[in-house]
């Protein structure tokens, strides 16, 4: 992948290197990494939240989002829903509606979650697992999503791992963040804010309130609205410039997540807008537009 990492090191060029020495952007392109997050693990393309797909990622260059939550028997496990309908659709009828959370790791190891997209069989993996792959390769970062685990477990489990600078602390609930910053403060973290216009705003209310400690990326959630208007999506562009414009003078990386779109015309005019970082359903898609734009 030395080609990826050269062209990496233009694009970090290209959009400047006056950024904070910890910020993400500064992180990331010391490892020759894009600035793309792999929505889910590496969008809908292949399975959800299994290593194998972890791993296709990091070899794009990009980032994965893992989702994590808590066994019966207290493993923290790599998993978006709550229960297996929906990603492992052969599980059988006694099980597929038991939340994960009153399943032992043993018995949800079972699950086919490769099934789901077509491929071949793949398991539910532990967060332990991950850590393991990710161990003695800096370049492997990862955005863990915050379902349901002990805060104090998972930070020990980091540091265990020497991962301090790799996981990304991942979470709608600003009061998380703070929390995880004040165990792992050289974290990087994600705020992500989803809904309305009105609703982005108040957010934004309460983190300016709380001097947006410890966020050092935040995402907002944009929808479409008529994919062949001059307004294609809300929140509205000027609204999304202008809190690019705030919370890059904080110093925070500035990303948005198109909600199933995959317009490249969205994207293309989102980076118009100065935006240089993405969560994704369509990762091939994104870091060939990304690359494309970033070398004009």
């Amino acid at each position: 992948m030395k080609w990826l990492n050269l062209i990496f090191v233009v694009i970090v060029l290209l959009i400047g290197c006056a950024v904070p020495s910890g910020s993400p952007v500064k992180v990331y392109s010391e490892q020759g990494v894009m600035p793309i997050q792999a929505h889910r693990g590496g969008g809908l393309r292949i399975p959800e939240n299994t290593l194998e797909t972890f791993i296709e990622t990091w070899e794009m260059g990009i980032i994965p989002e893992a989702d994590i939550r808590t066994t019966q028997d207290d493993i923290i496990i790599c998993m978006h829903d709550k229960t297996a309908k929906r990603l492992a659709p052969t599980t059988s009828d006694s099980l597929i509606d038991v939340p994960f959370e009153e399943m032992t790791l043993e018995v949800a190891q079972t699950l086919d979650v490769g099934i789901s997209r077509g491929g071949q069989t793949q398991r539910i993996p532990t967060l332990e697992s991950v850590f393991e792959a990710m161990s003695g390769h800096p370049e492997r970062f990862i955005y863990l999503d915050y379902k349901k685990i002990d805060m104090d477990r998972l930070a020990l489990m980091v540091r265990s791992y020497g991962l301090e600078r790799q996981i990304i602390f991942t979470t709608k609930h600003h009061n998380l963040i703070m929390d995880w910053h004040s165990r792992i403060p050289e974290s990087l973290s994600l705020l992500w804010i989803g809904g309305s216009q009105e609703n982005i705003e108040k957010t934004f209310a309460s983190i300016r309130e709380n001097n947006y400690l410890g966020i050092t990326t935040l995402q907002i959630h944009v929808m479409e609205v008529d994919a062949e208007s001059d307004q294609p999506f809300k929140p509205s562009p000027k609204f999304l410039e202008e809190r690019r414009e705030e919370v890059s003078g904080q110093g925070i990386l500035f990303q948005v997540l198109p909600w199933k779109m995959v317009e490249p015309e969205v994207y293309v005019q989102l980076m118009e807008l100065g935006v240089r970082s993405f969560a994704t359903d369509y990762p091939l898609m994104t870091v060939e537009l990304y690359q494309n734009f970033m070398k004009k």
